[in-house]
């Protein structure tokens, strides 16, 4: 049997995640899908969608879908909807589970891997967050959890544009780069985001595309350059990574770096290093993610991370007249970028 596909959805207090919920369980878009509430404190849609004296904690809506609600223990409502499927008591093919506006996406994205019966059933599909345009900045500005529903995403729908102006959204989306360049963004109103947006996204698997926003690609570059150009000794007008006075005011504790190389790595080397790194702030790196160039290997290797769960795959071919290089893309909190690049270099032929 082919495993089940899960979309996480997240996202702060009132940024829309109920607006896209309601639609998916409503609107006749043809798919059979089982939307988990993972619920802990007040934000649900019960009051709106379930009858609140039902004890009935899954209800079949009319357009296919099924709403179940899961108070508190999600391994055990995930393993239930596996089994009432499989005894055909309930159709579904993918499930979309909302977590709470105060939660980290992580230890949900990790109970897909440590748990060997939802493992053996379900994948993680994408981390899909919900971004309110109005209150994002605060949010980000005040609270940890909201940049990490940014860092953990691989898809970032930014809601309720039209009620701030063109400049602080573009404001906003540079922000959002920093802290997360995998991530597209897409500008919904109101929910309306197409379905195919949110489902079959696939951003979770091991495939040897590193899209990063091209943007941040030349930030990044022009900061390098920058660092070696005035070597630390600049005014308070340089624009590089350690004095970035453009955007002073929103140093988010959680940030994206990159590491690139057109040399190729020592396996053994690498592996070690990646290995000692992730045990030591494995808590603090939220994604990362990287296509390799190995020593004396014809295939790409990628390798993509949680938190301290780290797996790679053999990739595609390299293509004849494809230039051979590593491209990794690290997103944590307060990681050492200097440390990690250096240590990638001495990992190098």
């Amino acid at each position: 049997m082919a495993l089940i596909p899960a979309t996480i959805l997240t996202g702060f207090l009132g940024a829309g995640k109920t607006t896209l919920l309601n639609r998916i369980l409503h609107e006749p878009h043809g798919y059979k899908i089982a939307v988990i509430e993972n619920e802990f404190g007040q934000e649900n849609i019960d009051n709106e969608i379930l009858v609140q004296e039902s004890r009935e904690q899954i209800i079949e809506m009319n357009n296919g879908c099924i709403c179940c609600t899961v108070r508190g223990d999600l391994i055990m409502g995930l393993t239930d909807l596996a089994r009432r499927r499989a005894a055909r008591e309930l159709q579904f093919d993918r499930v979309v589970i909302e977590t709470t506006g105060l939660a980290n996406p992580g230890p949900v994205a990790q109970t897909f891997f440590i748990d060997e019966e939802v493992a053996s059933e379900y994948l993680v599909d994408a981390v899909v967050t919900v971004v309110d345009a109005r209150h994002a900045m605060h949010q980000l500005d005040t609270y940890e959890e909201a940049q990490r529903q940014i860092g953990f995403a691989d898809k970032l729908l930014l809601s309720k544009t039209d009620l701030v102006d063109g400049e602080a959204v573009e404001e906003l989306i540079a922000r959002l780069r920093r802290i997360n360049p995998r991530a597209p963004i897409v500008t919904s109103d109101f929910g309306k985001v197409a379905i195919s947006e949110v489902l079959d996204l696939r951003g979770f698997n091991l495939n040897d595309k590193l899209e990063l926003d091209p943007d941040f690609m030349q930030a990044e570059a022009h900061a390098h350059d920058h660092a070696h150009e005035h070597d630390h000794a600049c005014g308070e007008h340089c624009d590089h990574e350690h004095h970035d006075h453009h955007h002073g005011h929103h140093s988010d504790n959680i940030a994206a770096f990159v590491f690139q190389s057109d040399r190729p790595f020592l396996p053994e080397k690498l592996d070690e290093y990646l290995g000692s790194i992730v045990q030591v702030y494995g808590p603090r790196m939220l994604r990362y993610k990287g296509v390799l160039w190995m020593d004396g290997a014809d295939r790409k290797v990628i390798f993509q991370g949680v938190h301290q769960l780290m797996g790679t795959d053999i990739g595609a071919k390299w293509g004849e007249n494809e230039p051979k290089a590593s491209k990794m893309v690290f997103i944590g909190q307060n990681l050492p970028k200097e440390t990690f690049i250096l240590g990638l270099k001495q990992c190098l032929v």
